[in-house]
């Protein structure tokens, strides 16, 4: 009869034992993706921090500001990706971390080759070589959205299903999302240009012959401005300007840069025409990528001198525009 009660008493305490080691596994996982959770917002916020620095550039002029900006976001993932290092994963989840430190060493590692990139992107003389590392960069930033989504996250909710614990809904264990790379074109290289307000012309030699543009028409909508006068277009939604131009030259243009820009803010717009004949009249759309505080502003609409062009007076125009 002892020996009985002693195997019951054994068989409890056995029971009792693994209950407390199932709940603190279970307490593992949860912790654990709580911490993922809270670093990758962190880097999610971080990528916000680091493409609005990338979007608000006005080029040259500010890329020492840029310059020091980009490194505060560098700061940031070094220490986020301390942070993931430093992480003790439960067994279940040690694949999903490994892949986790990936995520977040892969966004260091694309924001520090920025930072030694982005100086001679915004030179005096905006370098190809570097927006094309710039864009190598953004394509490890997305693949580091990938590797996060499709098999850290994916990988750690299966450990806590496997583990019997909701994930989602009001009474689960929720997983952080989110989007490091806010845009898919931020991985073409002229999308990136125009982002920064620079302009990378094609080496090689010029064409003989005559090169350039004249700047014909500028409207909003059916509205053309008048120089000399006071011009009214709304403040919102951010307007588009039609610029109407023609091939003043005898050679055929590639990527032609039309661009507007707003007195007294940070407010601009540019767009690229791929072609223009010589002797054709060309349009392009260039949309504003803010709005600007309402009242006067001066607008200057220009189409960039292009590689051989020497007379630059009709490329450009001047208007005092009321956003109202």
């Amino acid at each position: 009869m002892l020996a009985v009660v002693l195997l019951i008493v054994v068989i409890l305490i056995a029971l009792g034992v693994h209950s407390c080691q199932v709940s603190a596994n279970e307490s593992a996982l949860k912790d654990y993706t709580n911490h993922v959770s809270s670093l990758i917002t962190q880097s999610n916020t971080t990528g916000k921090q680091l493409f609005g620095v990338l979007s608000s550039t006005s080029g040259q002029s500010s890329a020492t500001a840029v310059q020091t900006q980009v490194n505060a976001a560098l700061g940031q993932a070094r220490s986020e990706l301390n942070a993931a290092e430093n992480f003790s994963p439960p067994d279940a989840v040690r694949n999903a971390n490994q892949n986790f430190i990936l995520t977040l060493r892969g966004r260091f590692d694309g924001i520090q080759n920025i930072a030694n990139n982005i100086q001679p992107a915004l030179g005096n003389t905006a370098s190809q070589t570097a927006i094309t590392a710039i864009a190598a960069e953004m394509a490890r930033f997305y693949f580091s959205d990938v590797l996060y989504k499709d098999y850290t996250a994916t990988a750690i909710a299966g450990a806590l299903h496997g583990a019997g614990i909701a994930v989602g809904g009001p009474n689960g264990v929720s997983i952080a999302g989110g989007q490091f790379v806010p845009n898919v074109q931020w991985l073409l290289p002229n999308y990136i240009a125009s982002q920064l307000h620079i302009t990378v012309r094609r080496s090689g030699k010029v064409a003989p012959g005559s090169h350039g543009h004249t700047l014909n028409s500028v409207a909003v909508g059916s509205n053309t401005m008048v120089a000399g006068v006071t011009n009214h277009t709304p403040a919102n939604p951010p307007a588009t300007f039609t610029l109407g131009f023609t091939n003043a030259g005898s050679n055929t243009e590639t990527d032609v840069i039309c661009k507007v820009t707003v007195s007294g803010t940070s407010v601009s717009g540019q767009t690229t025409v791929p072609t223009t004949t010589p002797g054709q009249a060309s349009t392009c759309n260039v949309p504003l990528d803010a709005s600007p505080s309402t009242g006067n502003h001066t607008v200057t609409a220009t189409i960039e001198a292009v590689p051989g062009e020497t007379n630059t007076a009709n490329n450009t125009q001047t208007f005092t525009v009321d956003f109202q």
